[in-house]
């Protein structure tokens, strides 16, 4: 029996979230017996229950029906009571409230997709099938640290700055003018607190007066790819190589404002970008990683038992990676094996991906063991060999592997994912290495009963800002002063300097909506495949809109009592 993404374990407990969600029409049922003759509360707390669901309102919201309610209330100082006995008796409930922890080997989907229909499997190299350790991260920043000094003649005394690894986060913005760093979310909106000059934090204030609020047009955004080009003033650092990268920046500002050195931010960015394009381009990353194996690369195994499992069931694969052949050989030698390249049917080096995608001037040229380059015209992709650069439109053509029995995984949700979703309607999985990290937070008591109390405090605050009156309003006031208390340790229990790779405080991030847009699939590694059969459909879950009343209680994608695997067998 094929595995569940959603387990049977979360339906059956829907009779206990109804249940649990009846306790709170329970507190309301005692606070009826008085003459409390508001009907906003009748709210749906099954999400809440669940732990970090949001409040979904049940009620009319017409002005002249808050308007009713408003004459309706009691005298102030009963309203107050009735109020805080109203806010006591929920806090007291939802700090029984546990859930359920969501499994971090789970494949999440953004789109419905069976694995029956997937006929050939497409890799990236870097961070899909080798993953790295920290210590690469420290190797790109020293080396462009270095490149800065020597080749653009930056001042000695940055070899003092060392690479922070838990500073920066993927999917930061950064303001090549302003020299600022920061987390934007879906509606082009800056999270506040989250936006830094160098090491250190710009004021809210200063934030709202140099963007005249907290809103980033789209004419400066980064462009479809994250680039700052064409006018747009943004770039957006989408994959994990970019850490370094922002760290550096950062480094780089810090020295110069401390020191009152006067600089152009547009140079300083065009400079660190050349210095970590040289770390890539001239090959010294590649050459320092492959003297010392051991210490930069991580996750073989399980990257080689996936590669197997799908060669053992007939699938056809294919690689295409923008790094060279003789750094893919030796990492994938240490990985799979010195056969590693039987396991694939067209192996493609230096492709230059994005362009890959979209040039069609690029033919493919063969490369022997060697790394020679041979001159003859290309009229097959043979098993075996390796090709270098090309494009998509001639690989189509002569492989004919095209639609949507094609999967393809990547790390770069532009570079790798956006263009074959898009133009070529390939199936694409999206690897978020993060997801580890983010999930084993959620998973804590803390983050629990945190989330849902904000949650239901800004269900309070919803449903009882109708009472006008001035002893309830200083309440409610109160109640938005805790909640505001209490965002920004939803951010830093993440990271503190800018929170989550998916949210801002309650919105999605500006990567989270592109992950959701450009990948089917996605998942903290290709290992996860491990635990799913190939007749496996992975379905979303369907949240409920705005507009719409929830169903169904929300239900986890997995839960760790049972691995995927397991779940076959309930």
């Amino acid at each position: 029996m094929a595995p569940l993404s959603l387990p049977i374990s979360s339906l059956l407990k829907h009779t206990d979230c109804l249940q649990r969600a009846n306790i709170f029409r329970n507190v309301l049922q005692g606070l009826r017996q008085r003459p409390f003759r508001s009907r906003l509360w009748k709210r749906n707390f099954v999400a809440v229950s669940r732990g970090v669901g949001p409040l979904l309102s049940q009620q009319p919201r017409a002005k002249n029906y808050a308007a009713s309610v408003c004459s309706s209330s009691a005298d102030g100082q009963d309203m107050t009571e009735r109020l805080w006995s109203i806010y006591h008796e929920t806090k007291r409930q939802t700090e029984a409230i546990s859930t359920d922890s969501v499994d971090p080997d789970t494949i999440f989907a953004n789109n419905e997709m069976s694995l029956q229909d997937i006929e050939i499997y497409g890799f990236d190299y870097d961070y899909t099938l080798a993953f790295y350790s920290s210590h690469l991260h420290t190797l790109i920043f020293n080396i462009a640290r270095d490149i800065l000094i020597t080749k653009h003649r930056y001042p000695e005394d940055l070899r003092k700055y060392e690479y922070i690894p838990k500073f920066a986060i993927r999917g930061l913005h950064y303001d090549v003018q302003k020299a600022l760093l920061m987390k934007i979310d879906a509606f082009h909106y800056i999270q506040l607190g989250t936006v830094y000059r160098g090491l250190h934090p710009v004021s809210d204030e200063e934030v709202i007066a140099m963007y005249e609020g907290c809103h980033v047009p789209l004419e400066i955004m980064s462009d479809f790819y994250g680039k700052s080009s064409h006018g747009h003033t943004m770039k957006q650092f989408m994959d994990i190589f970019s850490l370094p990268e922002m760290t550096l920046l950062s480094c780089v500002n810090d020295f110069f404002m401390k020191h009152n050195i006067d600089y152009e931010p547009v140079h300083l960015y065009k400079d660190v970008k050349e210095a970590i394009r040289d770390v890539h381009v001239k090959g010294i990353m590649y050459r320092a990683v492959e003297a010392d194996i051991d210490k930069y690369i991580c996750y073989g195994e399980q990257s080689q038992a996936v590669l197997k499992k799908l060669s053992a069931h007939g699938k056809k694969m294919f690689l295409i990676t923008n790094s060279p052949f003789d750094f893919v050989d030796r990492g994938m030698s240490y990985i799979v094996g010195k056969d590693w390249r039987d396991l694939f049917d067209v192996v493609i080096v230096q492709a230059d991906k994005p362009g890959f995608f979209n040039d069609r001037r690029k033919p493919f040229r063969r490369v022997t063991d060697k790394g020679a380059l041979l001159w003859d015209r290309i009229h097959r992709l043979e098993k075996g060999q390796i090709y270098k650069q090309g494009n998509l439109y001639e690989f189509l053509r002569l492989t004919g592997w095209r639609g949507s029995r094609v999967l393809y995984f990547g790390d770069h949700i532009y570079s790798d994912l956006a263009d074959l979703t898009l133009k070529h309607g390939w199936r694409t999985g999206a690897i978020i290495p993060e997801l580890r990290k983010e999930i084993k937070i959620m998973n804590t008591q803390q983050y629990v009963h945190m989330m849902t109390w904000l949650q239901a405090l800004t269900g309070l605050i919803e449903q009882m800002q109708v009472h006008r009156d001035p002893a309830s309003q200083a309440v409610v006031q109160e109640w938005i002063r805790e909640r505001e208390a209490m965002r920004p340790q939803t951010k830093d229990i993440f990271n503190a300097q800018f929170g989550s790779l998916f949210r801002t405080y309650h919105n999605p991030t500006y990567f989270s909506r592109r992950l959701s847009r450009f990948a089917d699939i996605y998942m903290a590694s290709i290992s996860c495949l491990l635990n799913y059969d190939f007749q496996h459909t992975f379905f979303p879950r369907r949240t409920p809109l705005q507009h719409e009343s929830p169903f169904w209680p929300e239900q986890s994608p997995a839960v760790s009592s049972a691995s995927p695997q397991d779940q076959s067998r309930v």
